[in-house]
């Protein structure tokens, strides 16, 4: 008995407690913002700006399915801690339940027996009344860790429904918010589009730079609309998509290539929307950076944002602050059915890149002099 009770002293029943608390407790707030969510695109069709409360649904949407992942990625992980630590101590919880149960089974006479006679007997007994509170407190620290696995499966069962349902309805939102950018009617345009400068301006540029310099070339018909105006400080400006920074201004990729903007990974049919009133220069394909859409939140400033799998608005159009642009590319199918999958595996869950960059002028600027983020 004595020496198997180093070996159970690594169990911590009250760090244990607190984790599954933690791990339930955002859960269940990533279920209530699916919740919320679900309510909000039920309200969006009496919404008098639908293409707005369609994008703040999409966007509560993708938030609360985040929070769900994380949540499931974080009961895996505990509960795959508690495997390992159950499979590691599994010779030495045998010991302990083996001396339970012998201690349970003898019968009080025979307990009381002892070679040495009733001094042996005694000095046993008392080493045996001694070890029996710290052999019952293991025993429970032991019983705490399989309920611990049996309620993490249980959370895993049912978020794992809460999250099939708030996939579901995020691809009701994202389709709801296709047509009601399609059939908008009521943004201003500074100015039309000439399809065919445009093409020759694109088959004459070999390079970003040199097609955003050329944009201003290629537009005509001024309607008179003033540009919109810059109202947030330099800075301050939110990124365009939910995600994850790959890589920083003129960082080199695996290939060794510098480019001057920075690259966002991002969810397959992430939303991405304009983070200022700007007005859309160029929407299509361009180059090799696949879906482009160029925005000019004031005159010789320009965001270019690249590698979105779809695009919404018309060249000229002047956006307000926060409306959706496109959605990224990928297979949401194939990427959020495996929400579940192991530790190891999570990390490759965001196949989806978003290039963006910043021109002042015909000079490109590291976009974080802009945008701010999260410095963790």
């Amino acid at each position: 008995m004595i020496r198997i009770l180093p070996y159970l002293a690594a169990a911590v029943l009250t760090a244990a407690s607190a984790m599954a608390q933690d791990v339930e407790q955002a859960a269940r707030a990533a279920a209530s913002q699916l919740e919320a969510a679900q309510i909000q695109l039920s309200k969006a069709d009496a919404a008098r700006d639908r293409v707005a409360a369609l994008t703040a649904t999409v966007q509560a949407y993708e938030s609360g399915l985040a929070a769900m992942r994380d949540g499931l990625r974080a009961v895996a992980t505990r509960e795959a801690q508690l495997k390992r630590d159950l499979e590691a101590r599994e010779e030495d919880i045998a010991q302990l339940v083996g001396v339970l149960q012998s201690m349970s089974k003898g019968d009080v006479p025979q307990q009381m027996l002892h070679p040495q006679g009733p001094m042996g007997a005694a000095r046993a007994g008392m080493l045996v009344s001694d070890l029996t509170p710290e052999l019952a407190r293991r025993a429970e620290e032991l019983r705490a860790e399989l309920e611990e696995i049996t309620t993490l499966r249980t959370l895993q069962e049912n978020a794992l429904l809460t999250l099939q349902e708030g996939l579901s309805g995020v691809q009701t939102a994202r389709t709801e918010l296709s047509q009601a950018v399609a059939d908008r009617t009521d943004l201003p345009k500074r100015f039309s589009e000439d399809p065919v400068r445009s093409a020759i301006l694109i088959a004459a540029s070999e390079t970003l730079e040199g097609f955003a310099s050329g944009l201003s070339e290629i537009t005509r018909d001024d309607t008179g609309v003033p540009a919109p105006v810059l109202d947030v400080p330099k800075g301050e400006l939110a990124l365009p998509v939910q995600g994850t920074v790959l890589r920083r201004a003129n960082q080199a990729d695996a290939a060794g290539v510098v480019r001057p903007g920075v690259l966002i990974a991002t969810r397959p049919q992430a939303l991405v929307t304009t983070p200022v009133p700007a007005t859309i220069r160029y929407r299509g394909p361009l180059l090799n950076y696949g879906l482009v859409i160029i925005l000019e939140p004031q005159p010789d400033l320009l965001i270019v944002l690249a590698g979105l799998g779809q695009v919404f608005g018309d060249v000229g159009q002047v956006l307000p602050s926060g409306a959706p642009v496109g959605l990224m590319g990928g297979d949401t199918q194939v990427a959020d059915t495996s929400a579940l999958q192991s530790v190891e595996r999570a990390g490759n869950q965001r196949p989806e890149t978003l290039y963006i960059e910043v021109r002042e002028g015909d000079a490109t600027v590291d976009p974080f002099t802009w945008f701010s983020i999260d410095k963790g």
